[in-house]
């Protein structure tokens, strides 16, 4: 059987939206929160799923989907293991990107700035308020780490159930991205896209449009 596929003729018009400077907000915050609100009255499956780039200190990249828990002024915040590879990465090169897509609303939101972990109780309070099962597996799972099988992380569940009182690991945490940048996208009419970013210059958002 063939691996390959000829997707040249997979097309979609994108005719629903548009993005237009006088109809934005001067805050990129608050655009964005429009935008999300949007995704979540449209019934987007979960709107607040992201993608979140780290690289290396030599720049090699990487992605993965994580969910975005809260944001506002100060940034974006998201809960993973410190140990994990993200965590890695984020360690030792502090510069990420978070990007939405909203297909039934033909949009995509970038964010790029830089990312640190948020104060241990912030933590600690989200980690006490997740579903039990999801604490549980929080402390089983070493993330990134080789097992050798499903039944091996189904048994620590088990274990991890007999010892009572569920603590936070202190390897598992909040992050927070601050942004720096902004791109608000949306799909147009003959791919002739909106594209409006906002940049961070001396201390105020300035708002420029993209060609797409």
């Amino acid at each position: 059987m063939s691996a390959s596929k000829d997707l040249h003729n997979n097309r979609r018009n994108y005719t629903k939206h548009e993005l237009t400077e006088h109809k934005i907000s001067p805050n990129p915050y608050e655009q964005f929160g429009w935008w999300l609100e949007d995704a979540t009255n449209d019934g987007i499956i979960e709107p607040n799923a992201m993608t979140l780039s780290t690289a290396t200190k030599e720049g090699k990249p990487s992605s993965r989907i994580v969910l975005l828990k809260a944001f506002d002024e100060n940034g974006f915040i998201f809960y993973t293991n410190y140990h994990s590879r993200k965590g890695r990465e984020i360690s030792e090169n502090n510069a990420a990107s978070l990007l939405f897509f909203w297909d039934k609303l033909e949009r995509q939101v970038r964010i790029e700035g830089t990312i640190g972990k948020i104060e241990v109780h912030l933590s600690e309070k989200y980690f006490s308020e997740r579903p039990y099962e999801s604490r549980l597996s929080a402390i089983v799972s070493e993330q990134s780490e080789e097992v050798p099988s499903r039944e091996y992380l189904e048994d620590r569940l088990e274990e991890v159930k007999q010892q009572g009182e569920i603590k936070r690991p202190e390897n598992w945490g909040g992050y927070i991205l601050k942004a720096e940048y902004f791109e608000f996208w949306q799909g147009r009419a003959s791919r002739l896209h909106d594209r409006i970013i906002y940049e961070m210059e001396n201390g105020a958002w300035r708002i420029k449009r993209l060609a797409p």
